[in-house]
């Protein structure tokens, strides 16, 4: 439910900023009110709190960011609010933030290797992305795994490549077990 409530008002949001032209203005909007959100916790535990009434929410969203964020963005929020989808906002700014990069042809590739990659390593796996994928930049994420034994594992949006010896060794210990002797 969470992931059609996102997309749904990430896709409202994202048409918005096309619209206009102004894609690239959102996206910095988006990113800072994030990072503020992220600041401020109290926030959050009003704004979610069940004994605060929806008509104030609406009015601290209205007193926190009118004439700091474009209008638009700031009756985004307001109907967030309204229609009680304010707990879905980190979701919906993802997919908006996730569609501004994919129209711009920009990846975001999360890899997990078994040992840490050198910097030559690591550029010549988004030089390989590069390569055999349609975005013209990727941003990546080298992240370390132990358990992989060796081997990657390539996250792009919803494409996985896993490479890994644990899969690897997984996968023939299933074919193992499929057999039947006798």
């Amino acid at each position: 439910m969470a992931k059609l409530v996102s997309k749904t008002y990430g896709e409202a949001l994202f048409e918005t900023a096309m619209e206009s032209r102004r894609s690239g203005e959102f996206l910095e909007e988006i990113q800072a009110v994030s990072g503020i959100l992220k600041e401020n916790p109290d926030f959050d535990k009003l704004m979610n709190h069940p004994g605060v009434p929806k008509q104030e929410k609406v009015r601290v969203v209205e007193q926190v960011f009118q004439g700091r964020v474009s209008d638009e963005l700031t009756g985004f929020l307001k109907v967030v609010v309204e229609k009680e989808r304010y707990r879905e906002l980190p979701a919906i700014f993802q997919y908006f933030t996730d569609r501004v990069k994919e129209v711009n042809g920009i990846g975001v590739a999360h890899v997990t290797t078994a040992f840490k990659l050198s910097e030559e390593q690591k550029a010549a796996v988004v030089a390989r992305l590069l390569e055999i994928t349609s975005y013209q930049r990727i941003e990546s994420d080298f992240r370390v795994d132990a358990s992989l034994i060796g081997g990657m594992v390539i996250r792009i949006g919803d494409r996985v490549v896993d490479s890994s010896i644990r899969t690897k060794l997984e996968d023939l210990t299933k074919q193992l077990l499929q057999i039947q002797l006798g």
